[in-house]
């Protein structure tokens, strides 16, 4: 019994040694196989890469067929060009050159160093000129000068062309980078190249550089219970410095009120609105935006504080964007009349988008619409009573560095004969020779302002000029007249 159970068992042995080398053959055959599959799968996907006419960089992208031309330009670049070209330079360009191509002044791009060094300049003290500009056919134009500013000191004006920073053209420049040449440290001076419009001489226009006044809204009340309230600009606490400034008027008995845009370069689209809100009533429209589709959306005043005392509007050429917008929704909404010249003209909304390395690109997505739908754009907004500023108040700057003295033959001393005879200091023929009537003029203005008499236009006596100039403009101001007149009409 135990004999045949150990043959059995000898038997089951060699029958499961047997099974065993199949299945151990059967392996080997299995992962030989999966090997070969592998080569071969390699070898045909290497041949493909090596000889086949598509490239591994399709595999898993997006077809962007609208940009093999500018992959093409990129590699023939940096393959054929006879020096080492720095790759984010060309990316900077090629997206720089796409918002110039689309041919809008208020689009603009900034690489990281520019957006850098810009940011900089904004947040670390706001020193400069303190004037908002603009790229305008090829050229960088000034919108508006801010209130107090040295630009406004140094009389420039809406429109001016600048041509050179310090002797360097900036023409073709965007707006980031004139900006970057004109702002300085505070007490630093720069000399600007202005073209004014209908001068066929550009004047040179030195300015010390200072801290910009960061106040939005001054006011003051005129007499006879109306009070002038200037916006500057539309920032941060506008809104704010607003109401507070209406309460305090209101305190001293404030009757009616003068709301002064002009030099109004605009800001921020919130506080346009805020402010919009207090003088439209509940229900209208304040202004509407169209998007690229043509679908509009229109922005209704709101309930809550309404100014309901009788209102008047002053504009003129530097008002521009929110002032725009408030201008136009106040008068085509609640009929207040606007006095002085028609505005600047910027009907667009544009949107900031920032990139992973720090660059950043600004452009338009939108227009935007009076509120009965009327596009501004380059048009401007025309006022309900046009009045004029004096011919004085467009007169040339006087540059304080240079000495003017008899005998000088210029336009500077042409503009210097303008200012005394606007002034009531007869300076004889305005032909722009200083000759013995312009130095008895000269003399008779350094009396009246304690000044050393000497009969010269020096540096102390320029500048004094120009202040009493600016300051026969404020008290004789033609528009808030015109506008105090309109609302003792309209009471």
């Amino acid at each position: 019994m135990k004999v045949v159970e150990a043959l059995e068992q000898d038997k089951t042995d060699q029958s499961a040694q047997q099974e065993s080398n199949v299945i151990k053959m059967k392996k080997f055959k299995f992962v030989m196989l999966i090997f070969i599959l592998v080569f071969a799968t390699a070898g045909i996907t290497t041949f493909a890469l090596a000889f086949g006419d598509e490239k591994a960089v399709n595999v898993g992208v997006t077809d962007r067929s609208e940009f093999t031309k500018l992959y093409d330009a990129y590699d023939k670049l940096n393959e054929n060009y006879y020096k080492d070209l720095d790759k984010d330079t060309l990316i900077d360009g090629a997206i720089n050159g796409m918002i110039e191509s689309v041919g809008d002044p208020y689009s603009d791009y900034m690489d990281k160093d520019e957006a850098k060094k810009f940011d900089e300049s904004i947040s670390s003290s706001f020193e400069g000129i303190g004037a908002e500009i603009q790229e305008k056919d090829g050229y960088i134009a000034i919108v508006s000068p801010i209130k107090g500013s040295p630009a406004e000191s140094a009389g420039l004006k809406p429109n001016d062309k600048i041509l050179k920073v310090d002797d360097k053209s900036i023409q073709g420049m965007s707006v980031s980078e004139a900006v970057l040449l004109i702002r300085g440290e505070k007490g630093s001076k720069v000399t600007l190249t202005v073209q004014r419009p209908g001068q066929d001489k550009s004047m040179e226009v030195t300015i010390t550089r200072d801290e910009i006044p960061i106040e939005t809204v001054y006011a003051e009340m005129e007499g006879d219970g109306v009070a002038k309230i200037q916006i500057t600009s539309f920032s941060e606490h506008t809104y704010k410095e607003l109401t507070e400034a209406l309460n305090e008027m209101n305190d001293k008995g404030m009757k009616k009120v003068v709301l002064d845009l002009r030099q109004n370069p605009g800001g921020l689209l919130d506080q346009a609105i805020k402010i919009s809100n207090l003088f439209v009533p509940e229900g209208e429209v304040m202004f509407q935006v169209e998007d690229s589709n043509g679908k509009v959306e229109k922005y209704v005043a709101e309930g809550g504080d309404k100014i309901d005392i009788p209102t008047a509007v002053l504009i003129d050429g530097g008002s521009a964007s929110a002032a725009e917008i408030l201008a136009a929704a106040v008068s085509e909404s609640n009929d207040i009349p606007l006095i002085g010249t028609k505005t600047f003209g910027k009907g667009t909304v544009q949107t900031a988008e920032e990139f992973k390395d720090g660059s950043n690109m600004k452009f338009t997505t939108a227009k935007w619409l009076t509120p009965d739908g009327n596009w501004i754009h380059e048009k401007g907004i025309k006022p309900t009573v046009e009045v004029k500023m004096p011919d004085y108040a467009e007169l040339p700057y006087l540059n304080p560095d240079k000495e003017l003295k008899e005998s000088d033959l210029s336009d500077q001393v042409k503009t210097a004969e303008q200012m005394l005879n606007a002034l009531d200091f007869n300076p004889g023929n305005v032909d722009g020779y200083y000759d013995e009537d312009t130095t008895k003029a000269v003399e008779k203005f350094q009396e009246s302002k304690k000044l050393k008499v000497t009969g010269k236009l020096d540096s102390d006596t320029i500048i004094q000029l120009m202040d009493s100039l600016r300051e026969k403009l404020q008290k004789n101001d033609p528009q808030f007249k015109k506008a105090v007149e309109q609302l003792n009409k309209k009471n």
